[in-house]
């Protein structure tokens, strides 16, 4: 049968030797196949040429063919961790295994070092907690918002877009208690969704946010910036001049994919701040920019065209198309995103390969879905 079956394919290069890669699409395959064209060209120790996976086997899982012995000799294996897995957005914020900070020195952008290997990747989303160095010291300024990886320096090390080399922070060292990292499974659930703001511009209405707005020009937004933060001209309510009336914003540049601008930026906005007293955080809120729409299914206006490409995200570049239709610019978009992951994980008999290859490797997958699925 084939009525409800589906397919999909395409191709990527890989960034970096360890990097699990994440396809995205309109449906979660039951099966899988990959080609590592670059495996097969080079017949080398450690290389994965082909693997396969099917639902039955289990999350996280391969069957592979692997390049084994340092004059290669192609060998079935398994790999039984890390490896295919696949994935749909959920309803609420999903976080990964807790990971424990053994420091972050101050510095902006921020610097955080994990206690192990992390398995983090640029584009990442992060949420840290307990940055206490002792009751009254640390960084819990920046506890409990979601930050985006912009840098991996090493397998204990990722940067985030935060200055935190202020007089009201101190360096985290000697793994403090209860400093914990953990990964944003499905960060955006709804598209743009809400922004915390790391930064602005008082003189050019330059907003940058701590992870992909995803604002497009054009876009009506509000801010809600509590007083310790600063820049509360910028709120939304109250409306000294319209009681009632909220106040919100265009945006008329996007510069990039965690900063833009807005239009007509008022004169006399007092500074915006982030060096928050550490005895002022507990119930602290954090600054955001959040977008204004009134559908929230997303997409583009309707103009009597094709009715795609959906809207893709982030806006500025690398965007990925969701699945969503036309409707109202600027309006929230539900997360359609789904598909599967190309973990990096080995090959029981050789901890040196990897499912997803190696930097530079090309690499082909197909994803399938079928109508009846027998056990």
């Amino acid at each position: 049968m084939t009525e409800y079956s589906r397919s999909a394919k395409g191709s990527f290069t890989q960034a970096a030797t360890g990097n699990n890669v994440a396809i995205y699409l309109p449906f979660q395959p039951t099966r899988i196949n990959l080609t590592n064209y670059t495996a097969y060209g080079a017949f080398a120790q450690h290389g994965i040429p082909s693997a396969t996976w099917d639902v039955q086997m289990g999350q996280g899982t391969a069957a592979v063919l692997l390049n084994s012995g340092a004059t290669p000799t192609l060998i079935t294996d398994q790999v039984t961790s890390n490896g295919f897995s696949t994935f749909a957005a959920g309803t609420a914020l999903q976080l990964g295994a807790k990971q424990q900070i053994a420091s972050i020195a101050k510095a902006s952008p921020t610097v955080v070092t994990t206690a192990s290997a992390h398995g983090y990747n640029v584009g990442d989303v992060v949420i840290l907690e307990g940055l206490y160095q002792s009751a009254t010291t640390g960084m819990p300024q920046m506890s409990g918002m979601l930050f985006q990886i912009t840098a991996v320096g090493s397998t204990t090390t990722f940067t985030v877009t935060w200055n935190s080399n202020q007089s009201n922070y101190t360096a985290l060292s000697a793994s403090p208690t209860g400093a914990f990292v953990q990964k944003v499974l499905y960060p955006f659930l709804y598209l743009p969704g809400q922004n915390f703001i790391t930064a602005i511009n008082t003189t050019t209405g330059l907003i940058t946010t701590t992870t992909n707005h995803n604002f497009v020009v054009g876009q009506q937004v509000a801010f809600r910036i509590p007083t310790l933060w600063g820049s509360t001209q910028l709120n939304s309510l109250p409306d000294n001049v319209i009681p009632g009336s909220p106040i919100y914003f265009y945006v008329s540049a996007v510069n990039s994919n965690t900063t833009f601008t807005v239009a007509n930026f008022p004169a006399g906005v007092t500074a915006y701040t982030s060096n928050i007293a550490v005895a002022s955080v507990p119930g602290l809120t954090p600054p955001q920019v959040v977008a204004v729409g009134d559908v929230n299914s997303g997409g583009f206006p309707y103009t009597g065209g094709n009715l795609y490409p959906s809207p893709a995200f982030p806006t500025f570049s690398g965007g990925v198309s969701t699945i969503n239709g036309p409707a109202i610019q600027g309006a929230f978009v539900n997360n359609t995103r789904q598909g599967f992951v190309i973990g990096s994980g080995s090959a029981v008999t050789d901890a040196s390969s990897h499912l997803s290859g190696t930097t530079s490797d090309v690499i082909f997958w197909q994803a399938f879905i079928d109508d009846i699925s027998m056990p």
